[in-house]
């Protein structure tokens, strides 16, 4: 409401200045761009492949919006069994985790015995003495064949071969007959080898945790999934998602990666215009570098249309000392000028925006209505919401402009008014 208050008293100080002609000291005018006044870029905080975009250039965002989510590695067991250790946590880096012990994840499958055997002590026939992969046995300890069970033969090298215990209860390190068929028969023993335990699974992955879907003592079949992992290694051990946040209010000025497209950490993802940090990049001619100076106040009338324009307060911030390439005007040169002001919901980047120099008399009495304004009632404003019409202002020299009709401003002029007492000082 104090913000649309000053505005309409703005426009009247400036339409009371214009119609006095010749007691108003000539202005220029220039045009612009609202633009950014700053950028804030965002990094990917680690490596991936990008799986969903969030975000589009235009968009406003909030600082923990997403913008970019990235697809996990996922790592699945690969045989039934028991989780018997997770070394990592969320945030390592697997590989350090496998240095340090030996695997991330651990599985002790269903079985948990093994014999290395040899067909040296089978029966001396052709067919005992030649085994296959795949095939299963039945096994008998040899000492007084007590323990027994089953089991399948899965690696042959000569002579030598392995066998995997599937059933039984054996002691680690006792001797065991291996027969061909369902029984110790003497004709069918086609090797002796010595039982061990089987080593369980050791279960590694490269790239920074992101997830664990099982914990230690969890049973688990072939496929299932045991945890996620993105490239590379986050900082400091802190895992920050597979989402890549925007990090800052603001619009977002480009997106620079795809559905599909590999990121690297560290690598820029995206643009954005932090909220509020606007400015009005405008241009003026060699000749009238004279008339302005850094720290000068102008005025601000943004465009929106033919017959919608707001003026706001602003401050020349910069003036560059170097000619814009490729650009000279009637007069000369061309010079980029920067100009702050204070935007509000109805600015955006993009809009047409005319600058124009206020001279002192302008500028203090710009001032001191400014600061009137804050002692203005709220009910002296239009209603939240509503635009009050506007005319020119006199800051603004265009030749096409209409005469001020003050029977435009909304609401009946009391007496005493504002623009009254201005055209009367």
């Amino acid at each position: 409401m104090k913000q649309n208050t000053k505005r309409i008293i703005s426009v009247l100080l400036s339409a009371c200045l214009l119609l006095l002609g010749g007691a108003v000291a000539e202005t220029i005018s220039f045009t612009g761009t609202v633009a950014a006044s700053a950028t804030h870029e965002v990094y990917a905080p680690i490596g991936g492949t990008v799986e969903v975009v969030s975000a589009q250039a235009g968009q406003k965002v909030g600082a923990q919006d997403a913008l970019l989510t990235l697809s996990t590695t996922k790592v699945y067991a690969e045989e039934d069994g028991v989780v018997t250790g997770v070394f990592g946590q969320i945030g390592d880096s697997a590989q350090t985790v496998a240095q340090k012990y030996g695997a991330v994840v651990y599985i002790e499958g269903e079985s948990v015995y093994s014999i290395a055997a040899s067909t040296d002590n089978a029966y001396n026939s052709t067919a005992t003495k030649f085994v296959h992969v795949g095939e299963e046995v039945y096994l008998s300890c040899y000492t007084d064949g007590k323990h027994t069970g089953t089991g399948v033969i899965t690696a042959i090298e000569g002579t030598d071969y392995t066998v995997k215990v599937l059933s039984g209860e054996f002691l680690i390190g006792e001797t065991v007959n291996i027969f061909r068929g369902d029984g110790a028969v003497s004709a069918n023993r086609i090797g002796r080898g010595t039982l061990s335990r089987v080593s369980p699974t050791a279960v590694s992955a490269e790239g920074g945790i992101v997830a664990f879907a099982v914990k230690s003592g969890d049973a688990v079949q072939r496929g299932d999934l045991l945890f996620e992992t993105l490239d590379g290694a986050f900082d400091g051990l802190y895992m920050s998602g597979t989402d890549i946040l925007a990090g800052v209010d603001g619009v977002v000025s480009r997106v620079d990666a795809q559905q599909g497209a590999s990121v690297q950490k560290g690598g820029v993802v995206a643009v954005i215009y932090p909220e509020g940090a606007m400015r009005v990049e405008a241009q003026i001619e060699e000749a009238n570098l004279g008339e302005i100076a850094v720290g000068d106040s102008v005025s601000v009338e943004l465009i929106w249309n033919q017959d919608d324009e707001i003026t706001y307060p602003g401050t020349i911030a910069m003036i560059s000392a170097i000619a814009a390439s490729g650009a000279e005007g009637m007069d000369g040169a061309i010079y980029d000028v920067y100009i702050d002001f204070v935007p509000d919901e109805n600015t955006r980047y993009g809009m047409s925006a005319v600058v124009t120099t206020l001279d002192e008399d302008q500028d203090e009495e710009a001032v001191e209505d400014v600061d009137a304004a804050e002692g203005v009632e709220d009910e002296a404003s239009p209603e939240a919401g509503e635009r009050p019409e506007r005319g020119g202002t006199g800051a603004l020299d265009r030749g096409d402009r209409p005469e001020f009709d003050p029977d435009a401003m909304p609401g009946e002029r009391p007496e005493g008014e504002v623009a009254g007492d201005a055209a009367q000082d």
